[in-house]
C-alpha cells in the first residue's frame, strides 16, 4: 500500500469525493513523512474540533488525523499508552488515544476497533524499537559538542515519562538515564 492508496481508502470510508481535499491531504501528508515512514491503515472520523469528518492515517512512527488541507494534527506512536474505543448514540463510535504528549479524541471513526487493534500493535512496535535504539551502544563519534544542559534535562524528562507510563522497565530506565549522564 503506498500513500495515495492509504488516502484514496480513507476518503471513500469518509464518503468524501473532492479531489481537490484528497489531493491536498496527499501533498500533506507527503510533506511531513520521515524518509523510513511507511503506511500502515487508515479510516474517517471526527475531531471534536471540527464539524465534517476527516482522515486518521496511521504510519509506522505515528498517527495523523488530516482534514481540509489543513495541518496535520499528530500523535508519535511511541508516545501512545492506550487506545480505546467506546460507542455512543451522539457521537458513534469513539477512539480515545491516550498519548504522553495528552489524550486525544475522535469521533465517528468507522470500524473504530479495528483502527484502535492496529493503533496498538503499531504503538508497541514503535515503543519497542525505542528501547532498542537506547540500549544499543552509542557509535563512537569523534569529538561530539558536549550537549548543553537543556539537552540533557529534556533528555532525562523524555526518559522518565516514558519509564512513568510503562514504556520502560526499571532496569531500561536505569541504562538509559546512566547511558545519558555518562
Amino acid at each position: 500500500m503506498d500513500w495515495t492508496d492509504l488516502i484514496d481508502t480513507a476518503f471513500d470510508v469518509a464518503g468524501n469525493s473532492n479531489s481537490a481535499n484528497r489531493a491536498a491531504a496527499l501533498r500533506t501528508v507527503e510533506a511531513n513523512v520521515a524518509p523510513d515512514e511507511k503506511p500502515v491503515a487508515s479510516t474517517a472520523g471526527r475531531h471534536p474540533d471540527h464539524f465534517r469528518k476527516g482522515v486518521l492515517v496511521l504510519t509506522t512512527h505515528r498517527l495523523l488525523f488530516l482534514k481540509d488541507g489543513k495541518p496535520p494534527i499528530p500523535v508519535a506512536l511511541s508516545a501512545v499508552t492506550d487506545a480505546t474505543v467506546t460507542k455512543t448514540r451522539i457521537n458513534g463510535e469513539v477512539l480515545l488515544v491516550v498519548a504522553l504528549t495528552g489524550s486525544h479524541r475522535f469521533e465517528e471513526v468507522v470500524k473504530a476497533e479495528v483502527f484502535a487493534e492496529q493503533l496498538r500493535a503499531a504503538a508497541r512496535l514503535a515503543r519497542e524499537a525505542s528501547r532498542k535504539a537506547l540500549d544499543a551502544p552509542a557509535p563512537a563519534a569523534p569529538a561530539a559538542p558536549a550537549s548543553t544542559g537543556a539537552d540533557l534535562l529534556d533528555q532525562l524528562e523524555r526518559l522518565a515519562a516514558l519509564h512513568t507510563a510503562g514504556a520502560l522497565t526499571d532496569e531500561e530506565f536505569a541504562r538509559a538515564k546512566q547511558r545519558l549522564i555518562g
